[in-house]
């Protein structure tokens, strides 16, 4: 970093470099302050204390959900039993995305630092993919949640992982190819100097080169997403609630009526459906939301918060297919239970 009032380069944090190119001599800052997890959407400026806190939760958060969205597709692949449920499949379909979208955020500042310009282009493009796929195979997420509890998932659908797949993976592969197709044209994707808001450090990352490429394309496609993915959400949660009063209705004694909420078994029965929706929210995204909280000035708060709860999406997806998993043992227990046959001396007829 140069001052102009002290006249020499300081480090803190950055290293310089002489590059010399056609007997031309370039001096090169690069800075190591990491990289905060809200660059994805949010290109406010951080103060530099914020910003090295901001980066160690990112890396830790990326780190864990890059091991358990792994552990995820390993645990799936292996296991047979599962693949034949459409809602499990979704799942680990959107923790490979996470997997990808970890795995190059963490590699991003790597990839600057490299000689060869074509593998930071590569990097960012990568992030760029995995990140759409992510939206993607959340809005999935959501359609698929209103095809099973809204439509009543009772139609088939011919190829229906296919479709799927085909959707969740290639929207972002045209969006993405298209991109670099035209990079004779426009580079959208590069190095990318982020500046702190209170000294004139910059980080280099692979990332999108092009603000308005940035805008236009990420937080519009994004929030369509998200639009979508809230109205399914709200029209669950009502569903969940209409659900649970019924229920209870229907096992409460006629003297219960003013007693509900002191009811332990309601007050139990309330909470699951909290944290039911608390995971569904998770699952579709709504957490990334909080980018449009932080768009327009540094909302601290909301930056802090978005890289804690979406850094550690993958870890959360992964409890939630872990706790899908087990309930459907349990219910396929159930099922052999019931269904165990009867001797019988009758005839059996055909």
């Amino acid at each position: 970093m140069f001052t102009s009032s002290d006249l020499y380069w300081k480090k803190n944090g950055c290293e310089t470099s002489n590059r010399t190119t056609n007997y031309r001599t370039d001096i090169i800052c690069y800075c190591n302050h990491a990289t905060a997890f809200a660059v994805l959407l949010i290109r406010q400026p951080i103060a530099k204390i914020h910003w090295e806190i901001l980066s160690y939760i990112s890396y830790i958060g990326c780190g864990l959900s890059a091991f358990f969205t792994a552990l995820s597709l390993v645990i799936y692949v292996f296991s047979g039993n599962h693949k034949l449920d459409y809602s499990i499949s979704i799942h680990v379909s959107l923790s490979g995305a996470l997997f990808l979208l970890n795995t190059t955020f963490l590699l991003t500042e790597w990839g600057a630092t490299v000689d060869p310009d074509w593998v930071c282009v590569f990097v960012a493009a990568l992030m760029h993919y995995s990140l759409l796929c992510c939206f993607t195979w959340m809005a999935i997420e959501a359609l698929h949640l209103y095809l099973l509890l809204i439509k009543v998932f009772n139609a088939y659908y011919k190829h229906y992982l296919v479709k799927l797949s085909l959707a969740g993976w290639g929207i972002p592969g045209i969006i993405v190819g298209i991109s670099l197709a035209v990079k004779d044209f426009k580079q959208f994707y590069g190095v990318t100097q982020l500046t702190m808001a209170d000294t004139n450090q910059t980080n280099a990352i692979c990332w999108i080169t092009d603000d308005s490429f940035f805008y236009s394309l990420n937080l519009v496609y994004f929030t369509l997403i998200f639009i979508f993915n809230s109205g399914i959400l709200v029209t669950v949660a009502s569903s969940i609630c209409k659900i649970k009063v019924i229920r209870h209705n229907l096992k409460a004694p006629p003297d219960a009526e003013g007693k509900t909420w002191r009811d332990p078994a309601m007050a139990s029965e309330s909470c699951r459906s909290g944290l039911t929706v608390l995971g569904l929210t998770c699952l579709m995204g709504t957490t990334w939301g909080l980018a449009f909280l932080g768009s327009g000035y540094t909302n601290y708060p909301v930056i802090y918060l978005f890289c804690i709860l979406n850094s550690l999406q993958g870890f959360f997806i992964f409890l939630w297919i872990c706790l899908s998993a087990q309930k459907q043992r349990r219910r396929e227990m159930e099922d052999r239970m019931n269904s165990t046959p009867v001797r019988s001396s009758g005839i059996k007829s055909e």
